[in-house]
């Protein structure tokens, strides 16, 4: 055996040197701050909440609810007639305490299609009212303004408002001007307490879009703040909705905004608040929360749109950059 010293030369074959044009590409920062953040949390629950449930699913989950049901009754009368034949005393409780929550059930039952009345009547009003200010019919106008002073007569926020229209709505003979009277003196309240709402929910996804790093939160926190606000809105114009009445709601506001485009970025304010914000270049986190507020805003116009008895006036929709910048100043600096 040859005992070689020295470097031992092991041949690669041909070898190409490596030149600068042979190396990857510099990512191009600049376009993606350009592109800017895209509020992916509120996508998601747009996109969620405007889905079209698919007709076998509903019939699979419907049949399958169906069973279970109906398989506790069964159950459920079985063991209180077994318990009532070897003890009395527990059968009976036992069937009290099934009675009451079949009582319970009942009323909750009960309560979801007082929900369901009290937002069909919102909308019947408002029907009422465009047809009014469309016909330009007086006699229509007074019979929505009395349904009005019904609907929230129990309001005692509203007390000068209603004596104040009732007041003066003898004096007023032209239907525009009569209904912009009661929106003057009954909605304009709500109104602010409404936008009130809007700018907390706003506040809400936006703080957790941007001090949140964990995966699906702000989704899920955008989800709830969105339902909780669009079920406020109605309760505060007068829609006290149920469980379903305001997942039914949340799903009719999200499906307008997604078939007007209404949940874009790159429109409008939402493209110049979240190119225009600091923080936005600073922190892609910090710009994903300015535009998740945004786009909550948006949503929480629309809800007002919806649940608010009469339209808006010439000049009193809420601005969606008014609302967002009054959200969210002093939490991530000026929103500009």
């Amino acid at each position: 055996m040859t005992d070689r010293k020295g470097p031992v030369l092991i041949d690669l074959g041909a070898q190409t040197a490596a030149t600068p044009q042979d190396a990857a590409p510099v990512p191009d920062l600049a376009s993606d701050l350009a592109a800017g953040p895209q509020g992916q949390a509120m996508q998601v629950v747009a996109s969620l909440g405007a889905r079209r449930p698919n007709r076998v699913a509903r019939v699979f989950w419907g049949a399958l609810g169906a069973l279970v049901g109906l398989a506790a009754t069964i159950a459920a009368w079985e063991f209180v007639a077994r318990l009532l034949a070897a003890n009395p005393v527990l059968g009976w409780i036992a069937a009290g305490l099934t009675g009451l929550v079949l009582i319970t059930l009942i009323v909750l039952a009960l309560r979801e299609i007082a929900a369901f009345a009290r937002l069909g009547r919102l909308d019947g009003l408002r029907r009422a009212a465009d047809h009014a200010l469309a016909a330009g019919d007086t006699v229509a106008a007074r019979a929505v303004v009395a349904q009005l002073l019904t609907l929230y007569r129990l309001r005692p926020e509203l007390a000068d408002g209603r004596a104040e229209l009732a007041r003066r709505q003898a004096e007023v003979f032209e239907a525009d001007s009569l209904l912009a009277l009661a929106e003057t003196q009954l909605m304009a309240p709500l109104d602010a307490a409404t936008r009130a709402e809007v700018e907390t929910a706003a506040r809400q996804v936006a703080t957790v879009t941007a001090l949140v790093p964990i995966a699906l939160a702000d989704v899920v926190a955008a989800l709830s703040a969105n339902i909780r606000m669009i079920r406020r809105i109605a309760e505060l114009y007068g829609g006290r909705s149920g469980t379903l009445g305001a997942w039914r709601l949340t799903r009719a506001v999200l499906t307008h905004l997604v078939a007007t485009g209404a949940v874009a970025v790159g429109d409008d304010m939402i493209s110049s608040i979240a190119g225009g914000s600091v923080l936005s270049k600073i922190s892609r986190r910090f710009g994903e929360g300015v535009v998740n507020g945004a786009l909550t805003a948006r949503v929480g116009v629309a809800a007002m749109e919806v649940c608010r008895p009469l339209p808006f006036g010439a000049g009193l929709r809420p601005s969606v950059t008014t609302l967002v910048r009054r959200a969210l100043t002093g939490l991530f600096g000026q929103a500009r």
